[in-house]
């Protein structure tokens, strides 16, 4: 009689914190809207908008050249890459092969149905100078490929700066990446092509 309790409490619990993101993300967007939203990276109130399946659509962005982009794996894990323009983009394929890609093949066979783009509080791409030149450079190249050390977050890192960083998550990924930006980094779906 215990584990049916278990599994109804399991049940709550899982509603109440689906509730709960969704409340924090429609907060998060209003306070955008308002111009209320954290700018700086480290900001104690800055909880930047990760891509979320709770994600409320209500503001989807062009895709820019050189912007960084990601999608989901299996909700698990996301994928990221850089968008190079005209529905392509770069990204580093598990084979280790550096490739340009459309869309959606950047999210055929992952879980995702949707790619989201880098962005600041107002919703603008956050683009580093040399990105879109770097990636463009690293087309057909081989890559030795790791999912925890040398990933598509360090492939792309790569191409923000130029130095090769290993990245075990897009947690740090994010982090690492507000730094560079001196921005709280949001992550704003993009207008399909």
């Amino acid at each position: 009689m215990a584990l049916p309790l278990i599994w109804l409490g399991g049940a709550a619990l899982g509603a109440l914190l689906v509730a709960d993101e969704r409340s924090n993300q429609k907060k998060l967007t209003l306070d955008r809207r308002l111009g209320k939203a954290p700018r700086a990276h480290d900001d104690k109130r800055a909880s930047p908008l990760p891509p979320s399946v709770f994600h409320l659509g209500e503001v989807k962005v062009k895709p820019e050249p050189g912007a960084v982009i990601c999608c989901f794996v299996f909700g698990v894990i996301e994928h990221t890459g850089i968008w190079l323009g005209e529905d392509a983009l770069v990204e580093l394929h598990g084979s280790g092969l550096v490739r340009p890609i459309s869309s959606k093949r950047f999210l055929a066979g992952r879980t995702g149905s949707r790619i989201f783009q880098a962005c600041d509080h107002q919703h603008r791409a956050l683009i580093a100078p040399k990105v879109l030149s770097r990636a463009e450079q690293a087309i057909y190249q081989y890559r030795n490929y790791d999912l925890f050390d040398n990933n598509c977050h360090r492939f792309v890192w790569s191409c923000i700066t130029g130095e090769e960083l290993s990245i075990s998550s897009f947690d740090k990924f994010n982090k690492i990446l507000g730094k560079y930006f001196q921005q709280a980094i949001y992550w704003d779906e993009i207008i399909p092509a």
